[in-house]
């Protein structure tokens, strides 16, 4: 069962019962604001924490050394895609880990690598893709996400977007840096710096989060059934960009967005028309840039979210020809 499932249960109760709002587009779109709300800060509340007190025990350095190092000839980015892949992970709870990993010093295309292929594809998602799809159109989306990781932050770390990387980001010292030496601390103060350092985080992005989480709340509530498959199911050759285009609004995570990529198939939508549609809602849709504009300034969040897309359109195309 969802571990997120309580969460929808008081979300639903609230509407119904305090509110006394019965089945329509508002309360569909107020109980996906408020389900995805609290879900979502509460995954950031944890990560936040969990990446600050990882920053102080694990030695960041030797991990900065070991993804950054020239004589890996691309394996790097394959790793941070590859842990991309096994972080359960939506775009906007994948921002902490994003930021912790540029605070300890690892390179901006290798981060990147990471926080392309971290919303695209997670273990949930490609247990739903083995049930619906089969095993060979499953492994062929795994490798599709880690390639457009890959190649996504290999690009953009020849473009040398350092600098339009917020300020704030290099400027938050380590938690390492804020405590005493090892002998001196204590229990109580590691957590007490820790909570403060990851609730810094947390004011400085809230606001885009709860933005882009009522931008997909209003397409989830008021958008249409079948709005999508009508017009992607006639676009012929331009399905695959018209499926990104389409997916710009939206939001949600990948195992969300499965079924809506299985009734697409089903109503003749190519598989890779459906499956570039999944991947822009999940890795280029609207919200997300709310999101990420709070970490990224305008011409890296520009050109992060134009390789992205290309990636996509280019493996939707090769998805309609190859199947």
């Amino acid at each position: 069962m969802d571990i997120f499932y309580p969460i929808e249960l008081f979300s639903s109760y609230l509407l119904r019962n305090v509110f006394m709002l019965n089945d329509s587009p508002l309360f569909d779109s107020l109980n996906f604001f408020i389900y995805d709300t609290v879900k979502i800060f509460l995954l950031i509340l944890i990560i936040t924490h969990l990446m600050t007190w990882i920053q102080y025990y694990l030695p960041i350095e030797k991990l900065r050394n070991f993804l950054s190092s020239r004589n890996f000839y691309g394996l790097d980015y394959f790793l941070a895609s590859l842990f991309g892949v096994i972080t359960p992970f939506c775009s906007c709870s994948s921002i902490p880990l994003f930021m912790g990993f540029l605070q300890g010093g690892i390179p901006l295309g290798v981060t990147l690598s990471f926080l392309i292929t971290s919303p695209l594809i997670n273990e949930v998602a490609i247990g739903l893709f083995i049930g619906l799809f089969g095993l060979k159109i499953t492994m062929i989306y795994v490798f599709a996400g880690i390639l457009i990781g890959v190649l996504g932050g290999f690009v953009l770390s020849k473009m040398k977007m350092e600098k339009f990387v917020e300020d704030f980001i290099w400027q938050i010292k380590r938690v390492e840096a804020n405590l005493p030496k090892k002998k001196e601390r204590t229990k109580k103060e590691i957590f007490r710096i820790i909570s403060r350092d990851a609730f810094c985080i947390i004011k400085k992005i809230y606001l885009y989060i709860l933005f882009g989480v009522a931008v997909g709340a209003f397409v989830h509530g008021y958008v249409p059934e079948g709005f999508f498959e009508i017009y992607l199911s006639k676009a012929g050759i331009f399905g695959v960009p018209l499926a990104v285009l389409l997916a710009v609004p939206l939001y949600s995570n990948a195992s969300g967005v499965i079924p809506i990529v299985q009734s697409l198939i089903a109503k003749g939508v190519p598989l890779g028309t459906g499956l570039a549609f999944m991947m822009a809602v999940v890795g280029v849709s609207l919200p997300e840039a709310m999101i990420l504009k709070r970490v990224m300034k305008l011409p890296l969040l520009i050109a992060f979210f134009g390789v992205v897309t290309l990636g996509i359109i280019i493996i939707g195309y090769l998805f309609n020809v190859i199947l």
